[in-house]
Order: C-alpha cells, then sequence, then structure tokens
C-alpha cells in the first residue's frame, strides 16, 4: 500500500520479489511455474504469519482461559471477518472453514442434500467440472434416489445455456457449477446460471476455487446460495477451504460431524449444537493456516487486482497467439470467455512425456484430465499440457515455456 492506503501501481517484476520460491533453479534452470491451477505459491508475509503464530502464539482457540489462547483466537476471528469482506459476505458467521473446496462440496452434499433431495430429485452438474464438484453429489443422488445429469457443453468448453434452460423443471432441486472450468479456462455466465436456478425454485453452488484468485468476488451480487474455495489457490496454506452460504440455508442444514465446539449442551440425554459458523466447525481447526489465509486476503488488499487481472489476461493472449503459430500445437478450451489456462496437445506426444521434458528444463506445468475425466472422455483425448497464470508470471516466463517446448518436440517428435 502507498501513504493513502491504495495499492501501489501493478509491477509483475515487483510482486515477484514477494514471493521466495520463485528464485530457485529446478534442473539446472531458472525456475518458471506455470501450475498456478493447481496451488499458487505463497508470499513471504503469508509465511512468516504462520512462523510467528508457532513462534509466539501457538494455543487451540475460543476455550482457553489465557493470552495465549486470547491472541491466537483474535487472529483466527478476525481471518473470518477478512475473508467475508473479501466475498461481501453479510456476516462473517456465514463463513464456514472446511478443509478446501472438496471438503465444502461434500458438506454441503452430505447436510442439505441428505436432509432435501428424495426419490426423483435431479441434480445439474456441467460436463467439464471438477470431479469434486460431480462425486459428492452422485454419492448422495445414490443414497437419495436422485440423479445428477450433465449441463452440455460444446467442442469450445463453453457451456451450452440454451441445453440448461431446456433442463430445468421442479424437480431440479441444485444445479452446482463452476466459475471458472480449472481444465478449460472456461469462464461461466454464473450470474445468469444462478438465476436460471432460482426461476425453477433450485439452489445453485459455485465452485470459486479457480475464480476468486484471479478478480473480486461479491456473493450477495451473485446471489449465488452457496459459493466454495480453497485458501491454496490465493496464495494462502494448503488444507483450508471455505463454505459460504445464505444464513437461512446454513441455519436449516444439520451439521455435518460431531465433536468438539461444534456443541451447544452434550448429555446422554441429547445434545444441543452450536451456533452459526461454529455449527460446522468440529475439533481442533487448522488455526495456523486460517492465520495463514488473513494474511494472503490482506496481501491481495496491497495489488491492483484490476491491473494484475488485465496482466493476466494479456499473458494468457499471448500464450495462445504464440501455441497458434507454432505447428503441432492444439489448444484444447477456446472459449471466448476465458481465463489463465491454456491446455494443449502436442501432436504425436503423451502430456506425461512432454510435461517431463519441460520440468527438465525448468519448466513446471500439469499434465493429465486434471480431475475432469468426463470432458476429456467428451473430447476423445486422454489428458493436456495445462499451463497456468499468475500474476507473477511474465511475458517473459511464456517465452521460456515455448523455448521449452521446441526442445521437447525435437526430442519426441
Amino acid at each position: 500500500m502507498n501513504d493513502l492506503g491504495r495499492p501501489e501501481p501493478f509491477d509483475a517484476e515487483r510482486i515477484r520479489l514477494d514471493f521466495p520460491i520463485l528464485h530457485q533453479e529446478v534442473n539446472g534452470h531458472p525456475l518458471v511455474y506455470l501450475d498456478n491451477a493447481a496451488t499458487t505459491q505463497k508470499p513471504e508475509a503469508v509465511i512468516q504469519a504462520i512462523v510467528d503464530y508457532y513462534r509466539h502464539d501457538n494455543s487451540n482457540v475460543h476455550r482457553g482461559a489465557h493470552t495465549l489462547a486470547d491472541r491466537a483466537t483474535e487472529k483466527f476471528e478476525s481471518a473470518r471477518t477478512k475473508v467475508a469482506g473479501l466475498i461481501n459476505a453479510p456476516a462473517s458467521r456465514q463463513v464456514i472453514w472446511t478443509r478446501g473446496t472438496s471438503e465444502s462440496i461434500n458438506l454441503v452434499a452430505a447436510t442439505w442434500g441428505r436432509s432435501e433431495l428424495k426419490s426423483g430429485d435431479r441434480i445439474l452438474v456441467p460436463a467439464m467440472e471438477h470431479h469434486s464438484n460431480i462425486v459428492p453429489w452422485q454419492m448422495v443422488a445414490a443414497e437419495k434416489g436422485a440423479t445428477v445429469e450433465p449441463i452440455p457443453v460444446d467442442a469450445s468448453g463453453t457451456l451450452d445455456l440454451n441445453a440448461l434452460r431446456e433442463m430445468l423443471d421442479e424437480r431440479v432441486r441444485m444445479v452446482a457449477c463452476g466459475h471458472v472450468s480449472n481444465a478449460l479456462g472456461t469462464i461461466n455466465p454464473v450470474e445468469e446460471i444462478v438465476a436460471l436456478a432460482h426461476s425453477v425454485g433450485a439452489l445453485c453452488l459455485i465452485d470459486g476455487a479457480q475464480a476468486i484468485s484471479h478478480w473480486a468476488v461479491d456473493v450477495q451480487a451473485l446471489d449465488c446460495d452457496f459459493y466454495v474455495f480453497s485458501a491454496h489457490k490465493m496464495f494462502g496454506p494448503t488444507g483450508l477451504g471455505v463454505l459460504y452460504g445464505k444464513l437461512e440455508i446454513l441455519e436449516s442444514m444439520p451439521p455435518y460431524q460431531g465433536g468438539g465446539e461444534m456443541i451447544e449442551t452434550v448429555s446422554f440425554q441429547g445434545t444441543t449444537y452450536n451456533q452459526l459458523p461454529y455449527k460446522f466447525e468440529a475439533g481442533t481447526p487448522d488455526i495456523a493456516g486460517v492465520i495463514g489465509f488473513g494474511a494472503a486476503v490482506d496481501y491481495l488488499q496491497t495489488i491492483d487486482r484490476e491491473a494484475a487481472a488485465r496482466h493476466e489476461q494479456d499473458l494468457l493472449e499471448y500464450a495462445e497467439e504464440r501455441a497458434r503459430a507454432t505447428p503441432g500445437i492444439k489448444l484444447i478450451g477456446t472459449a471466448a470467455r476465458k481465463t489463465s489456462v491454456m491446455s494443449f496437445l502436442l501432436e504425436g506426444a503423451h502430456p506425461h512425456d512432454v510435461g517431463m521434458l519441460l520440468d527438465q528444463q525448468g519448466v513446471a506445468v500439469r499434465t493429465g484430465n486434471h480431475c475432469a475425466q468426463p470432458i476429456m472422455d467428451q473430447f476423445c483425448i486422454p489428458g493436456t499440457v495445462r499451463a497456468s497464470f499468475s500474476f507473477y508470471n511474465t511475458r517473459g516466463d511464456v517465452d521460456r515455456l515455448f523455448e521449452a517446448l521446441d526442445k521437447a518436440r525435437q526430442f519426441l517428435l
């Protein structure tokens, strides 16, 4: 922040200095990290916040009658308030800590789903969804006699809104949709999807794991019933996630797990449950992770996020322009609205072999089906090479990627 409390002018090279892991060599080459859709790197401020907790404040939260517990609790709950502000949640008690996006979706499926779904009900999910937004719904659907149905996606990786409109009826109880496809980079029109779901009385859950690091999210403007995401994909620690839900829905849902903190009173005659958010937070939480995540939110406030998003879009457009000009590269996922993910195939080469040869040159990408096997099956491919960008990447990183691809092609073909 500058002296006026505003973010500094965006400068990717300056921002890179905040991320110590980027300044190393891998296999004798300077690291080019292009695996941000899997996990983002952590700024020094986040690393230091976690270290400081263990060095100075290590204690359990909420129940201690001593100074360390008070300090830990204040930082823990302050992080919840920061996250609520980040997504414009009406109240911090609507922010539930989980172990990640996957657990957030499992929580909703296991609690809302088990209590609300019945035989014949329908759950709709786009065909390009991450497994974490398919399998939990399949599990509860099998138990309750409901069905999970794919919303069609076209050859460019664009969701078919007309098909969604035709699928909607009074039997649809939930539409669960990714804000951004992790495999293709497609930005889904979630505002319209939420409104369409509500038009037939269905709820709408948005998986924001791939969106929250790229631009500001306003859950009230979206009017979604649930919004879920992970700390580690937005410069915070691993093993921590967020479930946001509308207040009346969260209050109506039964607890997810039993144990300490989620109770109000316990006896062998019966148990009463705690208020939100603690009703869904059984046991000792990831205190250090939450505090580190609070530092990540603080760090994001120091960055001009609109400028960062423009920078990331420039990187994507530059990379795709170079890909189209490179013989033998086929882009997978060419929707009109995309962000920060370039999935591709190198003609005649298996994605895993390409990834291995890139790694030998210090370029980190991801290969495989990216936990999105149904869309890979639809495209009749085993997977892709995926380069995914963040605001600390540069055009120089893109150039290194294509230099490495050229060498890989010479070796493989």
